[in-house]
């Protein structure tokens, strides 16, 4: 890095630490340079994809055979983009029909004709790449978690609601049937006065690094990759080889959230919905392993409690969180877990605690749960328990065939067209990803209790509050 350049992003560092610190939750002023195209049913959508591997590959091509229009594929590796253009010649798409980019913003400015959009991008870039098209007027499907940063999505809720634009977070379970049959089972009031959470998960032990230092030096630069375009708003660093690209930056703090911000959007889901969970009072991490020596990711390894205020009619709840193949003690959890499932749990799965009975989960999306009241020995599957058998359906459900996470997709070119509501939404997925986002930052100062204003978006903590804003490269503005 060239010397004038390493000291303007210093600056621009430090300006955004300012920012965060004084916690003032103030966004661009918005221009609405176009707004979004009516559709009607038997329309077709035009979609522009950013992010056209991983998970996009997942999120596209549903929505391709489902008959929508892919008119332009975004991605920093060329390698990519060819697999996509070859896919869509198969499915009969003429290639030059379909423009190519490796620069979302070039490719938001260059595309007049864009209905929607999907960002399947590293974290860093969600907020960024879906907030410039839905300034387009575009609607936007974008991966979870929606955005790595607390004011990122206080400011995609506010441009999604001044746009008008449909928005879909990616936590894929939310559409299974019987996922919503949970929600709506916990939603019942079944289980009671629900105190305590517990959800863990394996992530991030077995599938990309955390608790490492940065790696050193650098590495030529790929030459089909667009290394500036990987950083996006993140401070410039240099390539390295086997670091970052394609999918071992979850960890970094200037690119990913870590293994909450990875798979809470999942198993956090069923509670936060049956629950009713929204604000976040406090967050601590209280055990933690495998530290980065120079801060540059996650730990390893953490338990997070973190504390939901009371709801109209519902208690306080206390949330704990484990990661790194890190499990709560099964003394903790209902004795009925032991008696029905053995004492070794596995490394995924959620335990939600009331004062009339417990639901259990194996799954990180909680699409197979099992209920237990206080006075039976053995749990139950929730479809099988006769307590349940009279809470009604209240949610809708999708008879689709085939891949049951794409349903998400389709419900979301669904609700582009008019016809019923995205279920991860605004109202969903903003104040699930603050709650989750402050979880992070408490990781990130682990041992100290963070207090958090919901209201004023602040920690009153200036370190912790420093946090709360991205950093944004110049030119990278949104």
């Amino acid at each position: 890095m060239k010397r004038r350049e390493f000291l303007r992003n210093v600056a621009l560092g430090t300006a955004g630490c300012a920012l965060g610190a004084r916690a003032e939750l103030t966004f661009p002023q918005l221009l609405k340079i176009r707004q979004p195209r009516e559709l009607k049913a038997n329309d077709k959508l035009n979609i522009g994809v950013i992010g056209v591997g991983g998970k996009g590959w997942s999120d596209w091509t549903p929505m391709l055979d489902h008959g929508e229009n892919i008119v332009a594929l975004c991605d920093v590796d060329r390698g990519t983009l060819d697999r996509g253009l070859k896919h869509l010649q198969g499915k009969g798409v003429n290639p030059s029909s379909v423009q190519t980019f490796t620069d979302y913003r070039r490719m938001l400015d260059q595309v007049k004709n864009l209905d929607a959009v999907i960002v399947a991008t590293p974290d860093h870039t969600h907020g960024p790449a879906a907030i410039r098209a839905m300034k387009r007027g575009c609607h936007v499907y974008v991966q979870k978690p929606l955005v790595r940063t607390i004011w990122e999505a206080n400011y995609f809720g506010k441009v999604a609601k001044e746009m008008g634009v449909v928005t879909q977070m990616g936590n894929q379970g939310s559409a299974i049937n019987g996922f919503r049959r949970s929600v709506e089972v916990l939603q019942s009031g079944i289980l009671g006065n629900v105190t305590e959470v517990h959800v863990w998960t394996d992530r991030a032990a077995n599938f990309w690094p955390q608790g490492i230092p940065r790696p050193a030096g650098s590495d030529p630069v790929p030459a089909t990759l667009d290394w500036d375009s990987w950083l996006g708003t993140a401070p410039v660093r240099p390539f390295k080889k086997g670091a970052y690209h394609t999918f071992r930056w979850r960890g970094y703090y200037d690119f990913g959230t870590g293994a909450f911000g990875d798979m809470a959007c999942h198993n956090m889901n069923l509670p936060i919905r049956g629950l009713s969970l929204g604000a976040v009072e406090s967050a601590e991490c209280i055990s933690v392993e495998g530290v980065s020596p120079d801060h540059d990711t996650y730990p390893l390894k953490t338990v997070v409690r973190v504390h939901y205020a009371a709801r109209k009619g519902m208690v306080p709840v206390d949330f704990y969180w484990y990661d790194g193949k890190t499990r709560p003690d099964i003394g903790r959890l209902p004795p009925q877990v032991a008696a029905t499932f053995g004492s070794n749990l596995p490394f995924g799965g959620l335990s939600i605690i009331g004062d009339k009975g417990s639901l259990y989960s194996y799954n990180d999306r909680g699409e197979e749960a099992y209920i237990c009241l206080k006075d039976e020995a053995k749990y139950k599957a929730v479809q099988n328990h006769e307590a349940c058998k009279d809470i009604p359906e209240t949610l809708p459900r999708y008879g689709l065939k085939g891949n049951i996470y794409a349903f998400q997709d389709i419900e979301f070119v669904n609700a582009c067209k008019g016809e019923g509501k995205a279920y991860s939404d605004i109202d969903h997925s903003v104040p699930m990803v603050e709650g989750i986002s402050v979880a992070c930052v408490a990781q990130r100062l682990a041992g100290r209790k963070l207090n958090w204003d919901a209201e004023k978006k602040t920690f009153g903590n200036a370190e912790a509050d420093s946090f709360i804003r991205p950093h944004i490269r110049s030119g990278w503005e949104f």
